[in-house]
């Protein structure tokens, strides 16, 4: 019997970017918030990740374990800061400037990630770039009610999900192939 653990990156990143595009053609105003992206907030994009989380801690990867059980406990929160005011638990944030805390405090965590990325392959690092750049704007859109600002971070939330699902298909197909099928980029720093 085999002690080695497959990779769960790929699962954690399919889980973030097809959830983050969803949230994010949302947010570019495409089509309105619908149980089909709170759906995946609550499956795919927060169980998953907090999966793909844990197999990291087993597997001894302290950015993974990091990275993927907050995203996917950010997934959960986020779906509960909707749901829970709509079954009568808790009130909504008010003001709505309020939920701009929040997504700084993510945007200021996801920044201190995109510095720790500067290890990894370049495809990492440009995921972990955007997603600070989106959280920023989020928090902008929701301090300044700009709905502008708002179009523009489902732009940019909608590049960095296609660039989670490109980095998880890539390690996928990559390692059945045992070469690069598909480039992911060098780091900057070894």
């Amino acid at each position: 019997m085999s002690t080695t653990l497959s990779n769960p990156a790929p699962l954690g990143l399919m889980g973030f970017g097809m959830t983050t595009v969803l949230l994010n053609i949302h947010n570019a105003g495409f089509f309105p918030m619908d149980s089909m992206i709170l759906a995946m907030g609550m499956f795919y994009g927060g169980i998953s990740q907090v999966i793909a989380g844990i197999l990291c801690y087993k597997r001894g990867d302290t950015f993974g374990t990091t990275a993927f059980t907050s995203y996917g406990f950010f997934w959960l929160t986020l779906v509960g800061l909707i749901l829970m005011p709509k079954m009568n638990i808790g009130v909504a944030p008010s003001p709505a400037m309020f939920m701009g805390w929040y997504l700084l405090l993510w945007g200021l965590f996801t920044g201190g990630l995109f510095i720790g990325s500067l290890r990894y392959a370049r495809v990492k690092q440009i995921i972990f770039g955007s997603l600070t750049i989106l959280f920023f704007l989020l928090a902008a859109r929701d301090f300044t009610g700009s709905e502008v600002i708002g179009v523009i971070a489902g732009y940019v939330g909608i590049f960095c999900g296609l660039s989670a699902m490109y980095f998880s298909m890539a390690q996928v197909l990559n390692g059945e192939f045992g070469r690069e099928v598909m480039p992911v980029g060098k780091a900057v720093f070894k």
